[in-house]
């Protein structure tokens, strides 16, 4: 059950320009970097920034994609095993000695970027790995935290956030939801 929305369209705008001129300004420009969208709502994410930081500084910075699904329980096997699987990165260029900023909608546990991390050290070397997620609502189990923040969001155990973005979801919002 939608409990508040925490983020409309123009702040999801304004928390992805602030997080665009920080990813330039801590990077002193934008040269060797590249943008890895974790799949679904990631890649659009990171596309997004792409776009804002080329408008601002006149070059294009690469995007690249992560497929990261996580092991669900459901009625036929129950396991114990939560963590991401990794199902496949379409990087088309190399990352070596490159700084990769992964961007993804939510950080909560921590797992999905782990599993992301090892996903982009199998495809190279980076000098630097980077994180950026439009929402951090905290209850981390490994020590894990995002560079670049759009909204911090504090949620109990019992709350879960749903990011929407128009290429998905025909809007842009971010709401907080009761579980049932």
């Amino acid at each position: 059950m939608q409990k508040a929305i925490v983020l409309d369209d123009q702040a999801i705008r304004r928390s992805l320009t602030r997080i665009s001129h920080e990813i330039i300004e801590r990077n002193k420009g934008i040269d060797d970097c590249i943008l890895v969208g974790i799949k679904t709502r990631g890649i659009y994410i990171a596309k997004r920034l792409s776009e804002r930081i080329e408008k601002f500084e006149g070059q294009q910075i690469p995007v690249g994609e992560l497929d990261i699904t996580l092991y669900r329980d459901d009625l036929t096997q129950k396991t114990e095993d939560k963590e991401p699987l990794v199902k496949g990165a379409n990087i088309p260029f190399d990352i070596t000695n490159k700084k990769i900023i992964l961007v993804d909608d939510v950080l909560y546990t921590g797992r999905t970027v782990r599993a992301a991390m090892d996903a982009i050290i199998d495809n190279g070397r980076p000098a630097q790995i980077q994180l950026a997620v439009l929402v951090d609502r905290g209850h981390r189990e490994l020590p894990i935290r995002a560079d670049y923040v759009g909204k911090n969001i504090p949620t109990s155990s019992t709350e879960k956030i749903v990011v929407e973005l128009m290429e998905v979801d025909d809007q842009d919002q971010v709401t907080i939801h009761t579980k049932e």
